[in-house]
């Protein structure tokens, strides 16, 4: 490198980057898709050209080589096939693909280490390869009785894409169409987004003539749809539409309308003058934002959140001590910066926000490259993308993500020729659903592939001595057997993963996000995972509990009601605590046995509380001494040196400088639900 960049102007760098990658993968998945339908998205391949030029350009400021001279192989490959002198085919997309993942290899690179680089001339040979392949070479522009002055100015490219749409057998028309001078920028993009849901717009060209206060334009058009078609898509009376190589207009509608003389005249010199003295303010009000930024002023709300409960202590006190005068003010004081507060807060939270959509984007091109690589066909189902979870989240959970829906598709979906023996389209699908439910968000990955058979599962397991051959289990318990480190039924482990290898991964990265993962199969028919998330890890709202002596903290967000009950209404049910609860059988745990809490042989309570939390539709209730309210609190990692400790999701600091523990409701469910509890956990 020349010389040494800020760490600013490298994560700037990094930033931008990565968004033209994350657009450029996006384009790609689209321009596959288009190839599938037999044809050439030519706004698509124009988008990925741009989006390789920028990182060029990039690149190029920053003085990275390897990028610049990778990504400038791109855009010359690109703009071949633009031309239509490389052929467009799945291989070319493929090294589109090959040559995009290599450039985000290199960024993420240099987001480590600004000198990070490594050997590019096998990808240089697959790209200059690419760009040699013949095309096609009839022309039969000759065909097409255009007007010469229209021929004379188009460009190689709109050439090309005008032969594409004689070679597909599409109406070429010219549509003359004139503008206010005031507006024609806005109608203009108007009227040719209107064009592009019928056919695609070759050139736009001014037309000669033009007359005070109206501008014109020839736009030349290739649509399936026949004038009359255009026409009612348009709505608009002054325009003309011809059919190329026909000497007969269809519609004769006068070009130019002529302008009340009592309407206010505008010299094109003036309208110039004035742009050229415009304003220099951006029209984007975007702002990249660093997220280690959103997390101090996180931590700053946070601190102000124990502020305000400590003030809140101060007021009680003061109201105890007689002094009623002083403890009002403190109180509407208090009030008002708790208001303050919970807007400061919303606001931290809603920037930390981001449409999961951002994470679909990339699983599409896993689907995409996995599916080529298995012999695979497969439809992919994207709902909810606008759905909203905190940054980090997304980021923490696009790995644990990938290895599911790269396990569906190697292990769950069969082959072409097996869907068509059992019955099936010989393409496969893949559902992406993401919706909030309360506090939680739920994504889902389905496949129609050949489901999971309990009984398959249940020998691996008899058979590797994990559970006892006479052992009787429910179709949920057989399922979990899959998240047990190493479990596979696969008999031989493929490149990618049978299924029930790297599980128990998943589900642990999926659980220190204070998660649940849930499993549904039905064989023959296919599989779901289902993954529960809380919206954010920040600032929450907790039931503040005591259980043996401690003090925790329960997410309220997990918390659906609380009770108070007598001891003989728990009953027994195959060696588990049970709460009859309007009409439903309701798990209980008992904290101070599950953290080895309570003394062996100790007696009871008669009376005591019950926390009843859930995710998703499970449910369980939190046997507990005391309820001591509701406090915002802020999560804190325990770090890697306690990441062991099972059933804790971290630690906050009350007002009053005490540490407590907060519990790790998705973890504590999971252990209660498995039987695990009788042991500490």
């Amino acid at each position: 490198m020349s010389q040494q960049r800020s760490s600013e102007a490298l994560k700037e760098f990094i930033s931008e980057a990565e968004e033209i990658i994350e657009a450029l993968n996006l384009d790609l998945v689209g321009l596959g898709d288009s190839l599938e339908r037999g044809d050439c998205d030519p706004d698509l391949l124009n988008s990925i050209f741009r989006g390789a030029h920028s990182i060029k350009g990039l690149a190029g400021m920053f003085g990275f080589d390897d990028l610049s001279q990778l990504s400038h192989r791109m855009e010359s490959l690109l703009d071949q096939m633009r031309l239509g002198r490389v052929p467009f085919t799945s291989g070319t997309i493929d090294i589109l693909f090959f040559a995009v993942e290599t450039l985000a290899r290199l960024i993420n690179g240099k987001s480590e280490d600004e000198h990070f680089t490594f050997d590019l001339t096998a990808c240089f040979a697959r790209i200059d390869q690419a760009g040699k392949a013949p095309a096609a070479t009839n022309d039969p522009l000759a065909e097409l009785a255009i007007d010469p002055a229209v021929l004379n100015v188009l460009t190689e490219y709109e050439e090309h894409r005008l032969l594409e749409n004689f070679r597909k057998k599409r109406n070429i028309y010219l549509i003359l169409v004139d503008f206010d001078l005031s507006s024609f920028d806005q109608e203009l993009a108007e009227l040719t987004q209107q064009l592009k849901q019928q056919g695609e717009v070759i050139s736009t060209l001014p037309s000669v003539g033009d007359i005070g206060e109206r501008i014109s334009f020839q736009l030349l058009y290739g649509s399936e749809r026949d004038a009359a078609d255009i026409r009612a898509l348009l709505g608009r009376e002054h325009l003309e539409i011809r059919i190329c190589g026909q000497q007969t207009t269809v519609s004769a509608a006068p070009i130019v309308e002529e302008v009340p003389a009592d309407e206010p005249q505008m010299q094109t010199s003036e309208r110039l003058a004035e742009g050229e003295g415009g304003s220099l303010r951006s029209i984007s009000r975007t702002v990249r934002v660093d997220i280690d930024k959103l997390d101090l002023l996180m931590n700053i709300v946070g601190e102000l959140v124990l502020s305000k409960g400590a003030i809140s202590g101060i007021y009680e006190r003061l109201r105890a001590s007689g002094d009623k005068e002083l403890s009002g003010e403190l109180a509407k004081a208090t009030r008002m910066l708790e208001r303050r507060l919970h807007d400061l807060q919303k606001g931290v939270m809603d920037v930390r926000m981001v449409p999961v959509g951002q994470l679909f984007e990339k699983m599409t091109r896993i689907v995409r490259r996995v599916s080529n690589e298995q012999g695979k066909r497969i439809d992919l189902d994207i709902r909810g993308a606008e759905t909203e979870l905190d940054k980090l989240i997304i980021e923490d959970v696009s790995d644990p993500l990938m290895h599911i829906i790269r396990n569906a598709i190697d292990h769950g979906l069969e082959t072409p020729e097996e869907r068509l023996a059992a019955g099936k389209p010989e393409k496969g699908a893949i559902s992406l659903w993401a919706a909030q439910k309360g506090n939680h968000v739920v994504i889902e990955v389905r496949d129609d592939g050949r489901g999971i058979d309990p009984e398959k599962v249940r020998r691996k397991a008899v058979a590797r001595g994990l559970i006892d051959a006479a052992q009787e289990l429910t179709r949920e318990e057989v399922y979990e057997l899959l998240f047990l480190p190493g479990f596979s039924t696969r008999d031989e482990v493929s490149d990618l993963s049978g299924r029930g290898v790297g599980m128990d991964v998943v589900k642990n990265n999926i659980t220190n996000l204070s998660g649940m993962i849930e499993l549904q199969s039905e064989v023959g028919r296919g599989t779901a995972m289902i993954i529960t998330l809380p919206i954010t890890l920040a600032i929450i709202k907790a039931l503040i509990v005591r259980v043996a002596g401690q003090t925790y903290a329960v997410p309220i967000n997990s918390v659906q009601e609380t009770l108070m009950i007598d001891n003989k209404a728990i009953r027994t049910i195959e060696r588990r605590e049970v709460l009859e609860l309007r009409e439903s059988t309701l798990p209980l745990l008992r904290l101070d046995r599950a953290f080895n809490l309570a003394t062996p042989g100790e007696e009871s309570a008669q009376r005591f509380f019950v926390a009843v939390v859930g995710l998703a539709d499970k449910r369980i209730g939190f046997v507990v001494d005391e309820l001591l309210g509701q406090q915002d609190v802020v999560i804190k990692s325990l770090g890697k040196a306690l990441s062991f400790v099972k059933g804790i999701a971290g630690a906050a600091e009350l007002g009053n400088q005490k540490t407590i523990l907060v519990l790790d409701v998705a973890g504590l469910m999971g252990e209660a639900l498995r039987g695990e509890t009788s042991s500490h956990v």
